[in-house]
């Protein structure tokens, strides 16, 4: 049975502490959960584990040709799964970090394909919920950060809307209450030519163009 686990967002202690664990259990099970992000709820899978991916994919009925976004605790994970890091990425993670940005970079050559794609890029972002992070840091690596929805349905930022569309299917949900719902996170590519907004979202462009131009300044 699905265990739903509630708490206060300013909190990462006590009952939330034990409700964070038994997601951290459940990941490293090889099952799925679903968490709170500063924008909608995601369904959190460790990519690394031996078929949760698959889970992953079965679950929402997406496209196994698709790739997963990430999430990592801070800029020194995300990083880590990066082939190399330009110097674009490290200039938006210092501006936009934690936040809304997904960052795609040259990644790993030892990554599941479902996470580097045909393109040779890994997306990843710090989230400022500080659940979302607090269980990527208690995994010890990064986790999915695909939306729960089915596929070509909309994100969630409710409950009630997950309970919808996946009813009982997931080993552990995180109630987060109401999100801030809106723009998905921003996505960007940053590659040794430069940078360029793959995805409108959260942060707008003129934003993202700011961050780089007073970079390109100094």
């Amino acid at each position: 049975m699905t265990k739903n686990i509630t708490f206060r967002p300013d909190e990462v202690s006590g009952a939330t502490r034990e409700a964070i664990e038994r997601a951290i259990a459940a990941l490293r099970a090889g099952d799925l959960i679903i968490y709170p992000t500063e924008t909608f709820y995601g369904i959190g899978a460790d990519p690394f584990a031996a078929g949760a991916l698959d889970k992953l994919f079965a679950l929402k009925g997406r496209e196994a040709a698709k790739t997963v976004a990430l999430i990592a605790d801070d800029a020194a994970a995300a990083f880590a799964l990066a082939r190399e890091v330009p110097e674009s990425a490290r200039t938006l993670a210092a501006a936009f970090w934690p936040g809304p940005l997904t960052l795609v970079m040259p990644a790993r050559a030892d990554l599941p394909v479902a996470l580097a794609g045909p393109d040779g890029g890994v997306g990843v972002r710090v989230s400022s919920h500080p659940i979302a992070r607090a269980i990527a840091a208690g995994l010890g690596r990064p986790i999915t950060a695909t939306s729960a929805n089915l596929a070509g349905e909309p994100p969630a930022p409710t409950l009630a809307a997950v309970r919808e569309a996946f009813g009982e299917k997931v080993k552990v949900i995180l109630d987060g209450g109401t999100l801030a719902g809106g723009a998905p996170s921003t996505l960007v590519a940053c590659d040794r030519t430069g940078w360029r907004i793959l995805r409108a979202g959260a942060i707008d462009d003129a934003a993202i163009a700011a961050a780089c131009s007073r970079a390109a300044a100094r």
